[in-house]
């Protein structure tokens, strides 16, 4: 699928060790499996990709910008980045990569932070209520710039981390699904890495040497629940090698019949061979009579 003697500019500088070429191929390839398996693309759609300036977000930018130059995403992608204020934020850095690399962007500018510090008391953690503001303002950019998709980094390790977070302390089975409707019902969200493992991020932004801006400006991230979850599937990982790659496997081989979810399956109507669910209706009823 990819030719390594033509690359796009995002991949110029890249080093020419056949680890970094098969690293890049996987990436791309990863994400193109993605995006036709849950059905992203709609040809000459524009999406919106949303850059933090953290590693998962320049990989994603790079793996959907060398699809689309070989005409494999048949899409507009409009990159976009919002500064939320954070101090010490540096606010230069993405629109001079941006620039240099000749990919169409808008630059945002909403303080948010000062929102997050007047809202949430001192000690608790900030993330859930940034996430909530910057999901609003990326819904009403994409809407402006007539996207009809908000396209995210978050990969493999995301989806999973979600998962048992949502096991552990939410008591329900769900995570981030690479493919949703708003809301509102007037916009996709996608998350084309959902394949790919963080490692791969880190490694493939790494070696590109790209001008990653870490996520951790507002001192919120200490302590999270995310970070326990991680370190639980670092240990995990640690012991058995492949175990995240097994787990993210299960996320797609659910077994309704086999959870407890009467939502989601008719227990009451499932009947024995020879019979049917209406004998259901011939046992006893052993509740105390009044």
């Amino acid at each position: 699928m990819l030719d390594d003697t033509e690359i796009h500019p995002l991949f110029h500088g890249a080093p020419s060790t056949t680890e970094f070429r098969k690293l890049r191929k996987r990436v791309v390839r990863q994400a193109r499996e993605a995006i036709e398996q849950y059905g992203m693309i709609e040809r000459g759609a524009r999406w919106l990709v949303c850059l933090s300036g953290g590693k998962d977000s320049y990989t994603l930018l790079a793996a959907l910008t060398e699809l689309q130059w070989r005409g494999l995403l048949p899409v507009e992608i409009l990159a976009c980045n919002l500064d939320q204020g954070q101090p010490g934020f540096p606010a230069t850095v993405l629109p001079e990569f941006l620039e240099k690399m000749g990919v169409p962007h808008r630059i945002e500018y909403q303080d948010t932070y000062s929102v997050v510090m007047d809202k949430i008391p001192q000690g608790r953690t900030f993330c859930a209520l940034c996430s909530r503001l910057r999901r609003g303002h990326l819904y009403r950019i994409a809407r402006e710039e007539g996207c009809s998709a908000v396209v995210l980094g978050h990969h493999r390790d995301d989806i999973l981390e979600t998962f048992f977070m949502n096991l552990f302390h939410g008591g329900r089975l769900a995570t981030m699904p690479p493919k949703l409707v708003n809301e509102e019902g007037d916009l996709f969200v996608y998350r084309p890495l959902a394949h790919v493992a963080e490692e791969d991020c880190e490694r493939f932004a790494r070696s590109m040497n790209y001008p990653i801006i870490p996520c951790d400006l507002c001192g919120s991230q200490d302590g999270l629940q995310r970070q326990q979850v991680k370190q639980i599937l670092d240990g995990w990982e640690k012991n058995s090698p492949g175990r995240r790659q097994v787990m993210f496997r299960a996320l797609m081989n659910a077994r309704p019949s086999h959870l407890l979810d009467p939502k989601l399956f008719d227990f009451a109507g499932l009947a024995r061979a020879g019979t049917t669910a209406e004998g259901a209706d011939d046992v006893p009823d052993l509740r105390p009579q009044e």
